[in-house]
């Protein structure tokens, strides 16, 4: 391709193609020009004009481009995607600008040395022949004495080109470039670098790409650069953090050191390294002791997830011991009779049998601290809030140590008279709803409760029961003394039942020596099941004291109790860790 912007043909009557020897960005910005005047009866093929007509024998055919200079061709967006094309298509743009400026100013016309312009008489003197220039009008002294018959026709020609006209009305263009040149001639003394980044926009997924597609994340670390910074400078507490606290299945077997934390995704929990080995960092037991209870099927050992009131088996296990007491019907298991060391799960040593009772009372694994009374000699005991504590013992033998009347700090007293402690263990009734529904089984319907067909209840006397048959609403849910009810010669029993036959429900509230109840179906037989009713065992500690001799316990209320406990002010009081029983020292 050609330097210039333009190329020029003499005609000889027959032919109409040209070649276009420069580069273009569109067909629109080629122009034509014959004898100096455009046309626009030609059409562009590729590098080639195809003239509409042969133009005449000797019919000068002027091909020039003029680029668009009072628009971009392409307008770059904040956060657009930069393709090679379109950098491309820009830098040519400006670029054939300055050419066709280049090619314009080559073309103008332009005095000699030996030439100067007489601005009083507007024209065109010769400083080697003054006078006679000065007796002529600029143009008949150009034509006369300067321009040759060729000069006069090339004038004419420059004349008719409207590149002359199109430069002049882009002078502001031109000297924005002018005025811009140091930018220009940066971009060029930069081009390796928007080579590479053309050829960075030519890959498949480009950085550049890359970056704009995440530029409000780029967005994001420009504006919180400084903690970015500081993150960095902070980099060995960062990693120490790291060490300390972990996250895994298990524990960590090696780089261990006391107060390191873990959470065991495996078992769920969060654990401390005490300095030989991983405990557990709080209480699995919501409080100081939860309680579960299962009901056994034929031959069953292995006990675990939701029980009979929908709560999930869990427990505490420390260094191989389980934090709970098992009772089978009621009996306390010894630790040979079971295994529990997962937290999850308790496994019999011998199965269960069918509709045996489970429960699972769980405690809190915590610590209550101890304080020898041989470290009362002298200095201040601390307390934990306010008061100026005890300054000495020295002279108090006898005295208890008790809370002063202000709340504020410890002091020794006389010792009060005896406390008496009453205990009464006793059952706290809950309510369970259960889901009743109906499928053919063998041809026959059969009730499904919560999804076990014919199930054997256990309706613990003073509970409540809520059976909700809404998706079984032919089948009213009913009680009776006698297998299938009313359909095996019986009556429906009603004690304590309530029956909703608008919300479809049937409530019972199990009453004291409740009689084996089954449950069956008002209109339909062989239907039901069996509904026992034992007596529950205790699952609440009511604790009665005489408030330090502020209140009485009556012979009744002493006789109720299930247990009872004398002290006095001086006594300290603790859990056995093992057993769970209360333990009085002084």
């Amino acid at each position: 391709m050609s330097f210039n912007a333009r190329v020029s043909y003499t005609a000889n009557g027959s032919n109409a193609t040209f070649a276009i020897t420069f580069a273009f960005l569109d067909s629109t910005h080629v122009k034509v020009f014959l004898d100096g005047v455009a046309t626009t009866a030609f059409s562009v093929s590729g590098s080639n004009v195809i003239m509409n007509s042969n133009p005449a024998n000797g019919v000068v055919v002027l091909i020039k481009r003029e680029t668009p200079t009072d628009a971009r061709l392409v307008d770059f967006q904040d956060g657009s995607v930069l393709t090679e094309s379109d950098l491309d298509k820009s830098a040519d743009q400006n670029f054939f600008i300055a050419q066709e400026i280049n090619d314009e100013s080559q073309s103008a016309m332009k005095l000699d040395n030996s030439d100067r312009f007489d601005a009083l008489n507007k024209r065109i003197i010769n400083v080697a022949d003054p006078t006679s220039a000065q007796d002529a009008v600029t143009k008949n002294y150009l034509e006369t004495v300067w321009l040759s018959p060729s000069d006069k026709s090339n004038i004419n020609l420059v004349a008719g080109i409207s590149g002359i006209s199109t430069l002049a009305s882009n002078n502001a263009n031109i000297n924005l470039v002018a005025t811009n040149i140091a930018n220009v001639n940066a971009v060029g003394n930069d081009i390796a670098k928007v080579i590479e980044t053309a050829n960075d926009l030519q890959e498949a997924t480009s950085e550049i790409d890359t970056v704009a597609t995440n530029i409000a994340n780029v967005n994001i670390v420009g504006t919180d650069i400084a903690n970015v910074n500081s993150v960095a400078n902070n980099i060995s507490g960062v990693n120490s953090f790291a060490e300390r606290y972990r996250v895994q299945a298990g524990v960590p077997s090696s780089s261990n050191d006391t107060g390191d934390l873990v959470f065991d995704t495996t078992a769920g929990k969060l654990k401390v390294f005490d300095g030989s080995s991983y405990q557990l960092a709080g209480s699995s037991v919501n409080g100081t002791s939860q309680r579960f209870k299962f009901v056994a099927t034929a031959s069953q050992t292995t006990f675990s997830g939701a029980d009979a009131n929908g709560n999930t088996l869990t427990y505490d296990v420390a260094s191989g011991t389980a934090f709970a007491d098992i009772y089978l019907n009621g009996v306390k298991l010894d630790t040979s009779d079971f295994t529990a060391t997962n937290g999850t799960s308790i496994v019999l040593s011998s199965g269960a049998s069918v509709n045996d009772i489970l429960q699972v009372v769980a405690y809190g694994t915590f610590s209550l601290a101890s304080f020898s009374a041989g470290n009362l000699t002298s200095g201040t005991l601390p307390i934990a809030r306010g008061g100026t504590g005890l300054s000495s013992v020295s002279g108090q033998a006898g005295k208890a140590l008790i809370v002063n009347s202000g709340g504020t700090a410890f002091e020794l007293a006389n010792a009060s008279s005896a406390e008496v402690y009453g205990f009464i263990k006793g059952f706290t009734p809950s309510t369970v709803n259960y889901t009743v529904t109906v499928q053919s089984v063998g041809g026959q319907n059969k009730y499904f409760i919560n999804g076990e067909q014919q199930k054997t209840l256990e309706l613990l006397e003073g509970n409540t029961y809520i059976f909700d048959w809404s998706s079984a609403t032919s089948h009213p849910f009913r009680f009776s003394t006698t297998s299938d009810g009313t359909h095996g010669g019986g009556t429906e029993y009603t004690t304590g039942v309530t029956v909703d036959t608008v919300n479809y429900k049937t409530t019972i509230v199990v009453a004291s020596s409740a009689p084996t109840l089954h449950y069956y179906c008002q209109y339909h037989s062989g239907m039901g099941g069996q509904a026992n009713t034992p007596e529950p065992a205790n699952n609440t500690l009511q604790v009665i004291t005489t408030n330090q001799g502020q209140d009485n316990i009556t012979n009744t209320q002493y006789n109720s109790f299930t247990d009872t406990l004398f002290s006095a002010s001086g006594f300290t009081f603790s859990i056995d860790g093992t057993t769970g029983n209360l333990i009085a020292t002084i």
